[in-house]
């Protein structure tokens, strides 16, 4: 790791060739502008790191099969500031270009009256320019108003230039250019016409797979060939390298002080975590895996969708979110998978799961179809996919007990999105093992039973700085007793 990812005393501020882009709504187009933006700048020879404002998994996945370097997640409401901002400076580290994708529209957020959470606050966190997209379908001047509400909502946010969508022709761009030039003051640096073969899928379940068998190659190839043609690219890239140098945090707090380099242990010590990653289970914070490795573990990645158990050298298991309901069949028939991990409950191994994964723990899975699916059988529960989203948006939760994770009264901040709802059955003992705060209010959550933790939050480490280092400690607390269990046999 270079000297730059190293403690902040004492540091020069670094220069980040940078962009967010942001749309005053969802739908407005900024995944397409990102998207094409990115695979225009890679095919200059330019090395594009993405990141994305809030908890999504799927556009970081886009972003990821463009640049080839992982994208990451930037929440300041999941996170600390301080802790975004190093983590921004870290993961840009290399790149010629940083693109931030925004979430939904520019200031929208956490909060109703602040920015909290928000596109904008992430803009002002990295101190980055922000263009904006412009949906101007059926408009002329009053795209303007658009654009002038949008900069003098909150002045402090810079908006930079304006890309406007879905223009009905030349002629219209041109004319909704004037007009938001004259009114706003701000260049309107490029265009793309109305045009369905822009159109990014919807959000569905199979689209990971989609990427990463390269089936949206010719959609994104697409919407680089078209912003390629309309966009002032190399004025974007001055923008980029005119903002501003970033100065380190001057005070790393302790969740900024666990992403750097621990002191280096014997390999015989170090605790394995194995982690499920294929395309029934892809949902990870990129910086939650680095949390942990930093904290002293070593992830093993395994496929159960490839026949794979879990790996002889586990001591821990994470089981992370993803659609293991469009894969139920191959999961069942993976009797080595779930064998495993009924073995490693009963062993005491540490073993957390979150949304996806802790659906795979139950004892069975009715897909949609209403076809039923016989699972883990860990947690006496039964799992039922929905045809409405059944939970969505940001959870504080609070540990009812001591866990894996947290003291009990300690907090961590995530974020749940599912369609399933899970059955427990009637008179079995069960221990819950959050309080979870919504919009909606609180409600105790997940599963409990010794070395066992599962909930449907997706939980971000860096939100309680002990999280990580605890987990890790369980994991090489078993790691010991299997050594001395083994040493007696």
């Amino acid at each position: 790791m270079s000297e730059s990812s190293n403690g902040a005393a004492g540091r020069e501020p670094q220069h980040r060739a940078r962009l967010v882009i942001a749309g005053t709504g969802s739908g407005s187009g900024k995944t397409t502008v990102t998207l094409g933006l990115m695979q225009a700048f890679a095919r200059m020879g330019l090395t594009v790191q993405g990141f994305k404002c809030g908890p999504d998994y799927i556009d970081p996945a886009y972003h990821s099969a463009l640049t080839g370097r992982p994208s990451r997640n930037l929440d300041s409401w999941m996170t600390s500031s301080t802790y975004l901002q190093e983590y921004f400076l870290r993961a840009s580290e290399g790149a010629d270009l940083s693109v931030i994708e925004g979430v939904m529209g520019l200031y929208d957020g956490k909060e109703d009256t602040t920015l909290t959470g928000s596109t904008a606050e992430i803009a002002l966190l990295t101190g980055s320019p922000v263009v904006l997209v412009v949906d101007v379908r059926s408009m002329g001047r009053s795209a303007a108003a658009i654009v002038l509400g949008f900069r003098q909502l909150e002045p402090q946010v810079r908006i930079a230039a304006v890309i406007v969508n879905r223009c009905g022709s030349e002629g219209h761009y041109r004319m909704v250019k004037a007009a938001i030039e004259a009114a706003c003051g701000l260049p309107v640096i490029g265009w793309l016409p109305r045009d369905a073969g822009l159109a990014v899928p919807e959000r569905h379940l199979g689209l990971l797979p989609a990427v990463e068998r390269g089936e949206l190659a010719p959609l994104f190839g697409h919407c680089a060939d078209v912003l390629a043609q309309g966009t002032d690219l190399q004025r974007l890239l001055e923008l980029a390298a005119a903002a501003p140098a970033l100065p380190y945090p001057p005070e790393a707090g302790p969740a900024v002080e666990l992403a750097l380099p621990e002191a280096v242990e014997p390999a015989e010590v170090v605790p394995v975590i194995a982690v499920a990653r294929d395309a029934a289970f892809n949902f990870y914070y990129a910086d939650n895996l680095e949390l942990l490795t930093r904290a002293g573990a070593r992830l093993v990645a395994f496929s159960p969708l490839s026949g794979e158990g879990i790996p002889q050298e586990a001591d821990g298991i994470y089981l992370g979110g993803g659609f293991p309901e469009e894969f139920a069949a191959e999961i069942a028939a993976n009797s080595l998978f779930l064998g495993g991990l009924r073995s490693a409950a009963a062993a005491g191994m540490p073993l957390y799961a979150e949304c996806g994964g802790y659906m795979v723990l139950a004892r069975s899975l009715t897909d949609r179809a209403g076809a039923v699916h016989q699972m883990a059988g860990i947690i006496p529960a039964h799992t039922r996919m929905l045809d409405r989203r059944a939970a969505l948006g940001y959870r504080e939760v609070t540990a009812l007990h001591d866990s894996l994770l947290l003291k009990q009264g300690q907090r961590l901040r995530g974020h749940e999105f599912h369609y399933s709802v899970m059955n427990y059955v009637e008179g079995e003992a069960r221990t819950y093992v959050y309080e979870s705060q919504g919009r909606g209010g609180a409600q105790p959550e997940g599963y409990l039973n010794g070395n066992i933790m599962a909930a449907y939050a997706h939980i971000h480490l860096a939100s309680c700085p002990s999280a990580a280092g605890r987990l890790v400690a369980a994991c090489r607390s078993y790691r010991q007793h299997k050594h001395l269990v083994d040493a007696g046999a």
